[in-house]
């Protein structure tokens, strides 16, 4: 699905997602990244969901986000809790979905100015 960013702004944007795939700000990415508004795209080292750990999501807090976005792949699962439990602990909002309606949401919420970061898990 091809989406059109605001020629206007200078934030990270996500202008187009697929099979395997996002793009932001035109810019095609194929492993799993950290997407907030205003740093640059940064990949997000981890082998895939099932080998989530909790140090991968209290490295988050140094960010500051209002919520988190966790895109699971191709199909929304969710993460036990205790993996969420420093961003719960600290307060930051955490919302799991396929990686396809967290781009859409964060394009929202980036929109909104909300201080929003995703974390976009893609399957090859």
């Amino acid at each position: 699905m091809k989406l059109h960013a605001d020629p206007l702004t200078d934030r990270n944007t996500v202008t187009a997602y697929g099979a395997g795939y996002v793009e932001i700000n035109k810019v095609r990415h194929e492993r799993a990244i950290v997407l907030t508004p205003d740093r640059p795209v940064a990949p997000w080292n981890v082998a895939g969901f099932d080998a989530l750990r909790v140090e991968d999501f209290a490295a988050l807090l140094s960010f500051a986000p209002d919520v988190v976005l966790l895109g699971t792949g191709a199909r929304q699962r969710f993460p036990h809790p205790r993996l969420l439990a420093p961003l719960a602990q600290a307060g930051v909002g955490v919302e799991v979905m396929d990686t396809h309606a967290a781009c859409r949401t964060y394009n929202i919420l980036m929109a909104e100015g909300r201080r929003v970061l995703a974390l976009l898990l893609l399957e090859p």
